[in-house]
């Protein structure tokens, strides 16, 4: 047995799984943390709301720019060494973002979603790799750590901010928190000999991916997942407090969305595994999604179940599609090329979400369209779910 499968298979398996949960603490926070201070941010900066929604974009217009290259970083230095690269430029991002000027703001948002997106790519192929038979699992286990960073940074945004000498730069840099936490814990993964990283993701292999109908319909299944994530979370305070919520209310109620997020990563694991497909989880997803955006449309009072039920609705869309990625793949260079084309995109049409929403605020002057375009979006979310829950693999 090799070196590295001893460590595996004892207490070093333990600290990899602790390593892969804190990574997934990173994936989204320092991105959702930013949406309960963008009011904050306009009033002391002046910007535009589709500048401030360039805040929620820049890291998808990373993700897209840089997920087709994760996978070649993951062969040719191993998944561990480009794991600990993409949180050791998550933090510099952070810190970068944290400083003061808004070019540093800027910068610093589209320097942690390059990060970020590695991360996103790598973490599939990872657990396919090394955990092929406990992927849902632990894919429901990262998703519920993701959930519960966003629900602490989002909560805590706006009171941190409101602190004595404080502002929303310091609100900003605490979230350097997670990246750190996760660098240290992963950096024995280091230590270990390097797992060969099969090369069978040839030319030829990534270009029947491309062609492959079922990975398309994975990627079409995330991407609008992605749109639909990015769109709300990065606009729901500014929803709830024109619907007549404080500030600090609606930071509160961002964060229960993203508390919300976690609940499928603990019911969906065992599900997911036990299930011959996936469909009816798919379109179930997807319909709870455009049932809270309906209501937050139409009855804002009610906004804490709504919020409640969009969490709920996209964090089991996420779980799903992310199984999605390791399932549908035979190996795990297969499922880093899937992630990447499917984030590639997915991340390209999310991208578009938040200004475009900012744009048609600013024309309309309220949120109706927006969240009547995203209640659309998880329409067709339920058609491509129906398919890529087939139980079948590319």
């Amino acid at each position: 047995m090799a070196v590295r499968e001893v460590i595996r298979t004892s207490s070093g398996q333990g600290l990899l799984v602790f390593g892969i949960l804190l990574i997934a603490s990173t994936l989204r926070t320092p991105i959702t943390g930013v949406a309960p201070m963008l009011g904050m941010i306009r009033e002391t900066s002046g910007i535009s709301a589709a500048e401030a929604g360039g805040l929620t974009t820049l890291p998808l217009l990373a993700f897209a720019a840089i997920s087709p290259f994760a996978a070649g970083l993951a062969r040719r230095y191993g998944i561990e060494r480009s794991l600990f690269g993409a949180l050791l430029v998550v933090a510099t991002g952070i810190a970068l973002r944290s400083t003061g000027p808004i070019w540093a703001l800027f910068l610093g948002t589209g320097t942690l979603g390059a990060g970020i997106a590695v991360a996103n790519v790598l973490l599939p192929s990872l657990l396919k790799r090394d955990f092929p038979n406990r992927v849902a699992g632990l894919t429901g286990a990262y998703a519920i750590v993701s959930g519960l960073a966003q629900a602490l940074a989002s909560t805590a945004a706006i009171p941190l901010a409101q602190l004595p000498g404080s502002s929303w730069h310091l609100s900003l840099a605490c979230t350097l928190i997670f990246p750190v936490a996760a660098l240290i814990v992963w950096a024995p993964q280091l230590q270990l000999p390097a797992a060969p990283e099969r090369e069978t993701s040839s030319m030829h292999d990534r270009g029947r991916i491309w062609r492959s109908a079922l990975a398309w319909q994975v990627t079409g299944f995330l991407g609008l997942t992605s749109l639909v994530f990015y769109v709300i979370v990065g606009w729901l305070p500014s929803i709830l407090t024109e619907s007549g919520y404080s500030a600090a209310t609606a930071g509160s109620l961002h964060g229960l969305s993203q508390l919300a997020i976690a609940i499928p990563g603990l019911l969906l694991g065992a599900a997911v595994k036990r299930m011959k497909d996936q469909r009816a989880l798919s379109i179930g997803a997807a319909l709870t999604t455009c049932l809270s955006l309906l209501g937050l449309w139409q009855l804002p009072a009610l906004a804490a179940l709504w919020v409640a039920l969009f969490g709920f609705g996209t964090g089991a869309a996420f779980v799903l599609g992310l199984s999605f990625v390791s399932l549908r793949a035979s190996h795990s260079q297969e499922a880093a090329t899937l992630s990447g084309m499917a984030q590639c995109l997915g991340y390209s049409l999310a991208a578009a979400g938040p200004p475009l929403a900012g744009l048609a605020h600013d024309a309309t002057g309220n949120w109706g369209f927006a969240l009547g375009a995203c209640a659309i979006a998880t329409l067709l979310m339920a058609v491509l779910g129906s398919f890529a829950g087939r139980a079948r693999t590319i």
